[in-house]
């Protein structure tokens, strides 16, 4: 990333997970980290989510999921930022995802899974350092 930019970080809620405590400590923490953090609240579609990061021209898309559900939203999300050519963007998921689950994850395009209990400077740093 170019000096002086801003990351901008779009944190998705996919599918019908209706917890986001998590979601919101990383927002604040990534915000306090001098990140443009929008998120996008609760229940949100693949494709609402892929047309929130092409509107507002994200860096990072951070996917955070405790439902379940994370092996069939997170490809669908990839594929539509595939069929939109946003292949820049750094797309990072967490949640309650299980171990064995992680390698498809990455295969799918998503560059890290965090787990619970991750502690948030751990996350600033992976986006900090991975960014293109």
């Amino acid at each position: 990333m170019g000096e002086g930019k801003t990351i901008r970080v779009l944190l998705a809620k996919p599918g019908l997970d209706g917890h986001d405590r998590g979601a919101k400590v990383i927002a604040r923490a990534l915000r306090d980290a001098g990140m443009e953090v929008i998120y996008t609240g609760l229940r949100q579609t693949p494709e609402q989510i892929v047309s929130a990061a092409e509107q507002e021209d994200v860096d990072v898309l951070m996917l955070s999921i405790l439902s379940g559900a994370h092996n069939y939203l997170f490809p669908r999300i990839m594929d539509g930022l595939q069929k939109k050519g946003m292949t820049d963007i750094l797309v990072l998921g967490g949640g309650i995802i299980p171990k064995e689950d992680i390698d498809g994850l990455k295969k799918a395009g998503i560059k890290e899974v965090f787990g619970p209990g991750t502690e948030t400077k751990a996350i600033i740093k992976y986006v900090q350092e991975n960014l293109n």
